[in-house]
């Protein structure tokens, strides 16, 4: 094994990032074949080989998982040299790994500073294995601009959008850990022994909301998407948003990704206090861009979370006024267990009232799964990410530069 700090049923202790200036040389892990192009153009590739040159690359890094320029064997070495000259294939350090007792994974992830006025970030990602699937919940922001108040993440400030390659990183690291490439798998790699696969499907649903970083979130995609690369089909590939209405038919038009609404309430006025970002888009806004969500069809169901919080939003009444709300539309309603974090408002609904209110929305016609808590132990589970990253007030950033 590595040096990492492995830990089961344990939280990694509370990580200060230093001050630093941004790597010397940018990792090329990650990037779309545009940006590919870019870098090759830079390293003094004729522009009419860049477009073959940009699918051996990707090829190298995303499908076969490269950690080093000299693996890269129907590449020239001339070209190989002066690509190590300007770049690396670097993936974001492992802070701290740990392995629930249920099997999922989660890795606290540094990024490297961005600029001279910025510190490295810490974002998490989860590995979550099941029979038949394995499931990437990755995150797109360092904190989050939402303050739901189901969610710890909802208790950070926005520290920064995470790029498209930042968010591509997150899938790489996770394969390198796992040994999931067309490939040996690598020293240290923890490969699951619970039944579970390797990484077949992907969910935005990690730290921040997507639809604030759409751009990154989309290009990202791309990478993911990738048939020559990464290799995750669009159709595995879920992003779930609070409900930042504008940016949705845009998210299908640009992603073809399915859709994942965080709902948790039937009513305005409850919702308003749970998702706040209700105060500006209300549900009936919301289910109204749902209804015109590219692509959605009984096929292609778009996805209502909704966590059970006791005595807030478990009632059967709720539960019907839910059903009327989602008439009509192609839905899937996934039900949450509420999952606590230190200093939550909330508790978990009782088993039996989760059960009651699953029935009324199954009769109803939806389907209406349970979802299984995994990673409570180690804070993995939906609702429970946060990092240590601090959004750096002005006087910090000019103590950063005066020290520089």
């Amino acid at each position: 094994m590595t040096n990492l700090d492995i830990a089961h049923s344990s939280r990694p202790a509370p990580t200060v990032a230093p001050v630093a200036e941004p790597a010397a040389k940018p990792s090329l892990v990650g990037m779309t074949r545009a940006r590919l192009g870019e870098a090759l153009v830079e390293a003094g590739v004729p522009e009419r080989q860049v477009k073959m040159r940009s699918a051996q690359l990707n090829h190298w890094l995303h499908n076969r998982g490269a950690t080093s320029f000299d693996a890269m064997t129907n590449v020239s070495k001339d070209l190989r040299a002066a690509l190590s000259q300007r770049f690396t294939l670097e993936r974001p350090e492992i802070l701290t790994e740990q392995i629930s007792k249920d099997g999922t994974r989660k890795w606290l992830l540094r990024l490297p500073a961005q600029g001279p006025r910025q510190r490295p970030a810490d974002v998490e990602v989860v590995y979550i294995p099941e029979e038949g699937r394995g499931t990437l919940c990755v995150s797109s922001q360092v904190g989050c601009t939402l303050t739901c108040t189901f969610c710890h993440t909802g208790t950070q400030v926005l520290v920064r959008n995470l790029t498209a390659a930042e968010i591509v990183s997150q899938l790489i690291v996770a394969r390198d850990r796992l040994g999931d490439w067309n490939a040996a798998a690598p020293d240290g790699a923890v490969v699951p022994t619970d039944g579970g696969r390797f990484v077949t499907n992907i969910v935005f649903m990690g730290m921040g909301e997507p639809l604030y970083n759409l751009d990154s979130v989309r290009d990202a995609i791309e990478v993911m998407a990738d048939g020559e690369g990464l290799g995750i089909g669009r159709r595995k590939i879920t992003v779930s948003t609070s409900g930042v209405v504008p940016e949705m038919r845009r998210l299908g038009e640009e992603t073809g990704a399915q859709l994942a609404i965080s709902l948790h309430a039937a009513r305005d006025e409850l919702r308003d206090v749970i998702v706040p970002i209700n105060r500006k888009y209300d549900i009936k806004t919301l289910l109204e861009a749902c209804r015109t969500y590219p692509g959605a069809s009984n096929a292609r169901r778009i996805t209502f979370e909704y966590v059970m919080l006791k005595g807030v939003n478990d009632s059967p009444a709720e539960a019907r006024e839910l059903v009327r709300l989602l008439a009509g539309l192609p839905a899937k309603i996934n039900l949450i267990p509420f999952n606590p974090w230190p200093g939550s408002p909330y508790e978990c609904s009782d088993w039996e009232t989760i059960e009651k209110f699953s029935e009324i929305v199954f009769r109803a016609g939806y389907a209406s799964p349970v979802r299984t808590p995994r990673g409570r132990d180690i804070s993995a589970a939906c609702g429970q990410l946060k990092s240590e990253s601090k959004r750096l007030r002005a006087k910090e950033r000019e103590a950063m530069e005066a020290a520089e």
